[in-house]
């Protein structure tokens, strides 16, 4: 069969659920996974055709049930670094990458430092700051064994140096792995901050598909997170550290409230590109 006849059954089955450049983007990156055949070659040699359909064919049939395309595929690009993915771990987003770049800007490339990154998920906040940053010691935390699983992978594909500590930032235990002589440049964190009821907003391929242990919080304590880092890195943080926080977008004022509570200095929240209120930076 012909790979534009795949591409026309693609647009025919998935044209209720998706946007047509959507459904383009779905078919070139599989096309690319499974056959090496990029939109370009596939523009030039419009005749192109394959015998074994059954991977790609599969891989509709998951975009029908509107399973995520990284988790199909496997991988996605962050920071223009590739990362491994499956249900374990969150799909790392745009606004992420703004709040990497953002400590970037605030960092000395060729400082010797300490980062710490709570939650870390797929590793992508942790293992992009250790390729850009290759004078700095990065630590990553996390409460789940499987994201920690994929992290350590995705920081060998990445060729960086990142140390896993598998433990819970809502509990004591955490602060026996980490040495009462470590101390910390930057702490950052993309922690779950959506609350239950935020939930109906959400797209079912992201609720149906990714680990609702890593977006939800309980709607009566949605910055349980943010107290538990804060208290944690008053005694970790050096002396002018900086906090670096993803936030939820409605709770910006009360999260900046929090941290002045802890008695944190030149605090600033940050809208992303799309003007929402999506990062906090704080000192100690």
């Amino acid at each position: 069969m012909r790979l534009k006849e795949v591409q026309a059954k693609f647009h025919v089955e998935l044209s209720g659920l998706y946007e047509k450049e959507e459904i383009d983007s779905f078919f070139y990156l599989l096309i690319e996974k499974n056959y090496g055949v990029d939109r370009i070659r596939l523009a030039l040699e419009p005749d192109i055709g394959i015998t074994d359909m059954a991977s790609i064919l599969e891989s509709l049939q998951l975009l029908k049930q509107e399973k995520p395309i990284q988790y199909i595929i496997g991988e996605t690009e962050f920071y223009g670094l590739k990362f491994k993915v499956n249900p374990s771990v969150l799909i790392p987003r745009p606004e992420t990458e703004e709040l990497v770049a953002w400590v970037l800007k605030e960092t000395d490339p060729d400082k010797d430092i300490n980062i710490l990154d709570v939650g870390t998920g797929s590793g992508c906040i942790a293992i992009s700051l250790a390729k850009k940053l290759q004078n700095a010691n990065v630590y990553a935390l996390d409460v789940s064994k499987n994201a920690l699983e994929v992290a350590t992978e995705n920081a060998r594909l990445n060729k960086v140096n990142v140390k896993f500590i598998q433990a819970d930032i809502l509990k004591d235990c955490h602060a026996e792995l980490v040495s009462a002589s470590q101390k910390f440049d930057i702490i950052v964190s993309n922690p779950p901050y959506v609350r239950e009821l935020e939930k109906n907003m959400m797209k079912p391929n992201v609720l149906d598909n990714e680990p609702h242990l890593a977006l939800f919080v309980e709607d009566n304590d949605p910055l349980q997170f943010y107290k538990a880092i804060g208290e944690f890195a008053k005694t970790t943080l050096k002396k002018n550290g900086q906090l670096f926080f993803e936030i939820n977008e409605y709770l910006g004022q009360e999260t900046v409230a929090l941290l002045e509570q802890h008695n944190y200095k030149n605090i600033e929240l940050r809208k992303d590109i799309f003007g929402k209120n999506r990062m906090v930076k704080a000192e100690h």
